[in-house]
């Protein structure tokens, strides 16, 4: 399938990447391992993971798990959020320098320096934040339950943080409540246009178009449908239209043709090497990282139980609540 990127530095032979991909399977048993793999994730990484989805899905399904090991391939954060909820389970990340640049857009310090300002405000933290962050903050949310739970919180006044886009889009949802939004982007989904989008809908008329909240707001304007990623998986293979456009990181596609070969998923073309917006520090887990990383149990994910402890709680509370 094409989806649009370069496999890796150097692609890997289709015999190359099942041989792999069979060691890494038998490591994965030998050693009672479990492998959680982000839609974003190549397409030969996806196909070797015990479980595919979005960073909060894969954390708890791991901690469900009897397994000893988390091969988490996705961003830092996502590695400290399983280990948050798993906190005596060894999790590996097979690419430390993979990280998040939306969620380094905000400091624990920060938090604590906005709190004196807003001392009446309930402080939300999408999930794609530091384990220092959500450590400071009083709740956690996704970009799939977001409205559903600050609609549930006592304080009209609600401090979101770090994306302001998702921030914006939340509070059209919620227009009873008084936002503060961190100034805090997603580079990939900022780097969609509403023209890029308006030439697509113009070349496929009969589309349908699925839009992730953490592009800007003129673009989310001209959705059919605005979702997490996994809402957008089930809007994209189930919706009544031959063609999609979806608006998210490239590497959804190849999920996407798996679910629902019959309809055609389009991506906005951009200017970088590969021809489509990808993420870069998510492309940056490769096969043989996955494979060294579970062979040698490195790049394991520590953090501090004070930590852990206080950035647990706004989770928990997110779940009760939604």
């Amino acid at each position: 399938m094409d989806v649009g990127f370069e496999l890796q530095e150097r692609e890997l032979t289709q015999e190359e990447v099942k041989e792999l991909q069979e060691e890494i399977r038998r490591l994965v048993e030998e050693k009672n391992a479990v492998i959680l793999a982000h839609y974003y994730q190549r397409p030969e990484v996806q196909d070797v993971a015990d479980f595919v989805g979005d960073s909060l899905e894969l954390s708890r399904k791991a901690a469900q798990t009897t397994a000893d090991i988390i091969v988490f391939c996705g961003v830092r954060f996502m590695c400290e959020t399983a280990k948050i909820l798993s906190p005596r389970k060894k999790v590996l990340h097979p690419n430390p320098e993979s990280g998040c640049p939306m969620a380094d857009m905000v400091r624990a310090d920060q938090v604590r320096e906005l709190r004196k300002k807003h001392p009446d405000a309930e402080f939300v933290a999408y999930i794609n934040t530091t384990a220092d962050v959500k450590a400071e903050v009083d709740i956690c949310v996704t970009s799939a339950n977001a409205p559903k739970v600050i609609k549930k919180l006592p304080s009209r006044k609600i401090v979101f943080l770090p994306d302001q886009a998702l921030g914006e889009w939340i509070s059209r949802q919620v227009p009873e409540k008084e936002f503060v939004l961190w100034r805090g982007f997603c580079p990939p989904h900022f780097e969609f246009t509403a023209e890029e989008v308006r030439r697509l809908r113009e070349k496929y008329p009969d589309a349908k178009v699925a839009v992730h909240p953490e592009c800007h707001p003129k673009v989310i304007e001209m959705a059919d449908f605005v979702g997490s990623t996994s809402q957008i998986i089930k809007y994209a293979t189930g919706v009544d239209a031959r063609r999609v456009i979806v608006i998210t990181e490239v590497g959804l596609k190849y999920t996407l043709q798996k679910r629902n070969p019959e309809k055609e998923y389009i991506f906005p073309e951009s200017m970088n090497y590969c021809g489509t917006v990808y993420c870069c520090t998510m492309k940056g887990i490769t096969l043989p990282k996955v494979y060294e990383t579970i062979k040698g149990e490195v790049n394991e994910v520590n953090l501090p139980e004070e930590v852990m402890e206080r950035a647990r709680k706004p989770i928990e509370r997110m779940l009760e609540m939604s």
